[in-house]
């Protein structure tokens, strides 16, 4: 073989490699804000779409990189659960972050799914989970003050028969946010449901479900296929500025070996909100 062969070949070899590794990535946002003072900041680390995917032996290895971030808070947005796998890798899960920081979380569809919702809900509730059902909260951080306000999937409406469609439960929820001085943050797991962000006065959403696309090329294309947004999703993962807020997307940390994710690792997202 011919030393430019033998190039090609580890070229080859390194881009596979990369292309399907699936370790846990860290993913660092900085957002700056009139709201909080120069010297003031806290730290959110953002996980979402675990289905309950098992990282190492008890969830060592996820909690492990997130005790490592030393967060003010962690944002759980949706399928933390799932509808399909057993529940103990989120359980696991729950155990082995419950002691690193204060834990929020919101529904996603695959917990509506699986008609358990409730019960699910009750398990985050008995590890000292905050749940958040279309509701706002307000939380002190030292001195910031942060509005935490968490929507639930748009599916639960349609499962549980409201009367009022997703959209209408939204607009009554968090029409009404008066105190402009705390930093208002708004965890909900569909990403495309930007009509309705926009139409709220939040200065942070977090969402997930996209899972990055599932197939990403590096510079080329963030995202092949999203669910809810079909192909080429413009909210696969990432960071969007919008007119009134930023919008961070995850990834999401769940693996499923039968449909490889492609240059598109599981990823922890740590968001610090700084002072400007």
């Amino acid at each position: 073989m011919t030393p430019a062969k033998i190039i090609i070949l580890i070229i080859i070899t390194l881009l596979i490699v990369m292309a399907f590794y699936n370790g846990l990535v860290i993913r660092q946002y900085t957002i700056a804000t009139p709201k909080l003072r120069e010297n003031q900041s806290f730290r959110i680390v953002l996980i979402s779409d675990l289905h309950s995917t098992i990282h190492g032996a008890d969830q060592s290895k996820i909690a492990e990189k997130i005790r490592s971030q030393n967060p003010d808070m962690i944002a759980l947005v949706g399928d933390i659960a799932d509808d399909k796998q057993p529940i103990k890798g989120t359980i696991m899960f729950l155990e082995a972050i419950r002691d690193i920081a204060p834990a929020f979380y919101v529904t996603g569809n695959h917990e509506i799914w699986s008609r358990n919702v409730a019960i699910i809900k009750d398990i985050f509730k008995s590890y000292g989970v905050r749940v958040l059902e279309n509701e706002a909260i307000e939380i002190g951080i030292g001195e910031v003050s942060i509005i935490i306000g968490g929507a639930e999937d748009p599916d639960i409406n349609r499962y549980e028969r409201r009367q009022l469609t997703w959209e209408e439960e939204i607009i009554e929820a968090f029409s009404d946010l008066n105190d402009v001085e705390s930093f208002h943050l708004l965890l909900s797991h569909r990403p495309e449901e930007i009509t309705i962000y926009k139409a709220l006065s939040f200065d942070l959403v977090l969402s997930g479900h996209a899972h990055g696309g599932q197939v990403r090329i590096p510079f080329i294309l963030n995202g092949l296929l999203a669910p809810n947004q079909g192909w080429f999703p413009k909210y696969a993962g990432g960071l969007y500025e919008h007119d009134s807020f930023t919008h961070i997307v995850s990834r999401g940390v769940s693996y499923n070996p039968r449909l490889p994710r492609v240059f598109n690792p599981p990823e922890i997202v740590v968001i610090d909100v700084v002072g400007q």
